[in-house]
């Protein structure tokens, strides 16, 4: 299980983000790490890319910024999997599972397109990432489609 932003996080959105926050006057690292809850190295190694964000300390801070991911995560709607739909709402694969009475390990199957994606679980899994179920399939048909060795 990864809690990792792995595709389409941009450092330089994050960093511009939080320069102009607070209605242009910016925040400080130190000042949006304390808001967040996370340490300031944490932040400056995001914005510098040495790390990238799991997903639940990215949305702590996108709350802080008063900003969405999609703000700072980039993957453009046509290319997204399941994973990319989660991430977009700020959850992890536990986050995510619990909220849908799955296992993780079923959640990360279904997000790697390892099994079948049943209508039921496409009703719920679609409704919780804030998706259209049309666009959640077809999510999930690109991971199924992917080519081998494409993480998903």
């Amino acid at each position: 299980m990864s809690r990792r932003v792995l595709r389409g996080f941009d450092p330089s959105r994050l960093r511009e983000s939080r320069l102009a926050a607070r209605s242009g006057a910016g925040l400080t690292i130190a000042e949006t790490a304390r808001a967040a809850g996370v340490s300031a190295a944490t932040i400056y190694q995001w914005e510098s890319g040495i790390r990238t964000p799991q997903v639940d300390v990215l949305a702590a801070v996108t709350a802080v910024l008063d900003i969405r991911i999609e703000d700072v995560v980039n993957v453009p709607l046509d290319e997204r999997f399941p994973s990319d739909l989660r991430v977009l709402r700020g959850l992890t694969q536990p986050q995510l599972g619990q909220m849908a009475e799955l296992p993780t390990a079923v959640v990360g199957r279904i997000e790697r397109a390892d099994i079948p994606l049943t209508d039921d679980k496409l009703e719920v899994l679609s409704k919780l990432v804030g998706v259209e179920q049309p666009v959640y399939r077809a999510a999930y048909e690109r991971a199924r489609r992917r080519p081998a060795g494409t993480l998903a």
